[in-house]
């Protein structure tokens, strides 16, 4: 049965069954010495979030154009800072469907979203069209990383 086996196969096979037998020791290494890498690697894996927000300012309420202009300014702010709470905390869906006589009659959903934003800051604010502005806000990963590592500090 084995007569057909060469020499270099049986080296080999033998190697490979000696290395499972083979002892691995690991290195215990203090946490102190960890720290400044893993918090590194962490703040590379971070991405920078960008969030867009728009408002209208006719449907801004208002007594005169000025106003109006400012709080449509404020409301695509507001809508970019849910779109960043959207990001960084998720959104709950909850949902609602009606079935009768075996066909949907009323199917309704609707979204949360709750968090606390820190640190965002505006890149730009622009109207875009005659009727509307446009807000970008990031928050970058060094803000998250220090975040991150706040709230993960016993109080």
């Amino acid at each position: 049965m084995f007569k057909a086996c060469s020499p270099i196969i049986i080296s080999a096979l033998l190697g490979v069954s000696l290395a499972a037998c083979s002892d691995y020791r690991i290195a215990m290494v203090p946490a102190e010495e960890l720290a400044p890498i893993m918090s590194e690697a962490n703040v590379e894996k971070i991405p920078t979030i960008t969030a867009i927000g728009y408002a209208v300012v006719s449907s801004q309420p208002g007594k005169s154009v000025a106003q109006r202009r400012l709080m449509a300014i404020r409301a695509a702010r507001m809508a970019a800072m849910r779109e960043l709470a959207e990001q960084i905390h998720g959104l709950k869906v909850n949902g609602n469907t009606t079935v009768v006589d075996l066909m949907v009659n009323n199917d309704t959903f609707r979204g949360v979203v709750s968090g606390v934003i820190r640190g965002a800051r505006t890149v730009r604010i622009n109207p875009t069209g005659e009727d509307t502005y446009e807000i970008v806000l990031e928050i970058d990963r060094s803000t998250i990383s220090q975040l991150m590592q706040s709230a993960s500090r016993p109080s």
